[in-house]
């Protein structure tokens, strides 16, 4: 849905595609093969328009309008990606809708690049950037048994800069962060500002590392200002995964990890096709215990 690197012409001039492109050509496959397949399951890693999910003021549901849309078509089930709010799933109340969280492959590729880390409550915490992301970091820090912290976001509601109203601080709540290595976690990095905000104070409460891990990596503004802030030292590894497009200058990146989510799917796509369950594949607990012994054995 992201992959803004697909151009087509029209008139002489060169388009980009936008999700609302991908979106269409979603619906054209789905279309060419309804009527003729056992079953339609769409894989949608990046959840359409997931960001317009619940009405506040006089505003478009598009989200909801288009899983309904895709259940129309005849789709039985809808397998995505850390989506924005899971709730969305109750516009499709009597269809299949999966949202997974791809927390084993981030510790996967965090152990894999950083080998002397000590993940117990005294060396680690996970944090959540804001007050909308605390489900992720809850089981995020249950599962690797670490304490939890929270930023929430104090905004200026007397003013509107770019159509929001502007953050005057990030307020934390949670133990000291001093010597501590800390994890960021959050479903996606746009521009990255608030991300950013967050790992300063972290930094500024002395925490030791500071690791981003973000399902979707879209650096709407460009890499500098995450390039400042690893020279400064400020952040030490970002996390995101291969489920929208990466950019060539992203994955050239000293600070940044790729989190690469292909095998994962293969396996998605070959439970289904075998009618078998994906109660495994959707809780992970077994095989993050099973890598943290691993771990800490080595």
């Amino acid at each position: 849905m992201c992959n803004y690197s697909l151009t087509y012409s029209l008139c002489g001039m060169t388009n980009h595609m936008s999700p609302d492109d991908h979106y269409q050509d979603l619906k054209r496959v789905i279309a060419a093969a309804a009527g003729k397949a056992r079953r339609i399951n769409v894989i949608m890693p990046f959840l359409y328009e997931s960001r317009q999910h619940k009405r506040s003021g006089r505003e478009s549901l598009d989200c909801a309008l288009a899983l309904q849309e895709l259940m129309n078509m005849g789709v039985e089930n809808i397998i995505t990606f850390d989506a924005h709010d899971p709730r969305v799933q109750n516009a499709i109340p009597l269809k299949g809708f999966e949202t997974v969280q791809p927390i084993y492959q981030f510790i996967k590729h965090l152990l894999k690049n950083e080998t002397e880390l000590e993940i117990d409550s005294d060396h680690m915490m996970v944090i959540s950037p804001d007050e909308g992301g605390m489900g992720r970091a809850v089981y995020f820090a249950n599962v690797l048994g670490l304490d939890m912290g929270m930023f929430y976001k104090r905004r200026d509601y007397t003013k509107i800069v770019n159509g929001r109203n502007p953050i005057v601080a990030h307020e934390f709540l949670g133990s000291s962060v001093e010597g501590k290595d800390v994890i960021i976690v959050d479903d996606m990095i746009s521009s990255g500002e608030s991300m950013l905000d967050v790992a300063k104070e972290l930094k500024r409460r002395k925490a030791r590392k500071v690791f981003i891990c973000a399902t979707f990596g879209l650096f709407t503004n460009g890499l500098a200002k995450f390039d400042e802030y690893y020279e400064n030292g400020l952040i030490d590894r970002i996390l995101t995964t291969n489920v929208v497009y990466q950019t060539p200058e992203l994955l050239s990146r000293p600070y940044y990890i790729d989190v690469d989510m292909s095998k994962y799917i293969a396996l998605i796509i070959d439970n289904l096709n075998h009618d078998d369950s994906l109660s495994e594949l959707l809780s992970p607990t077994k095989r993050i215990n099973k890598l943290l012994d691993k771990y800490r054995n080595k």
